[in-house]
């Protein structure tokens, strides 16, 4: 029996605040543990792996599309995760600290990428949708773990 494309969004919905919901809090204990580069490096590399979604083509999109979605996670979306996330020392160990507003932008983001799901919905299949997506977080991302990982070697330079 073939699920209905109906059925699909709302499971796609379900999931995407599930995995919004652990990520908040994922992040939230983190606060609690002192970090490492390599755990600020890691998970845009696992996230990496999610471009061999482009090998099958229903999930091909205009390189066009491609690159604004990228884009436009760049150079709109990380700057709030940029801007709130700030690591600090706490004798020697370092520190992943915050804003209280993280958990607003996060819930914020989250209902932008739902209402603009609608829109893009429109115009391609649901696996082309979830390549843009995907798009737009790596985009988002790699920037804020950059700018995470220039912090850090600050605050190791300044321990030598």
């Amino acid at each position: 029996m073939l699920l209905s494309t109906h059925l699909i969004q709302i499971g796609s919905i379900i999931v995407s605040a599930l995995a919004g919901l652990t990520l908040i809090i994922v992040r939230i204990r983190a606060g609690k543990q002192p970090t490492t580069l390599r755990k600020i490096a890691i998970p845009p590399l696992g996230m990496a792996t999610g471009f061999m979604m482009f090998a099958f083509s229903a999930t091909h999109i205009p390189w066009v599309w491609g690159f604004s979605s990228f884009l436009t996670g760049l150079l709109i979306f990380a700057f709030p995760l940029i801007v709130t996330t700030r690591l600090e020392r706490v004798e020697s160990e370092i520190y992943v600290r915050r804003s209280k507003a993280f958990i607003f932008i996060m819930m914020t983001l989250f209902v932008i990428r739902l209402s603009l799901h609608r829109v893009v919905e429109q115009y391609m299949s649901i696996p082309q949708t979830g390549a843009i997506f995907y798009l737009l977080a790596f985009g988002m991302i790699v920037p804020w773990r950059l700018a995470m990982i220039s912090d850090y070697m600050r605050l190791q330079k300044v321990q030598s």
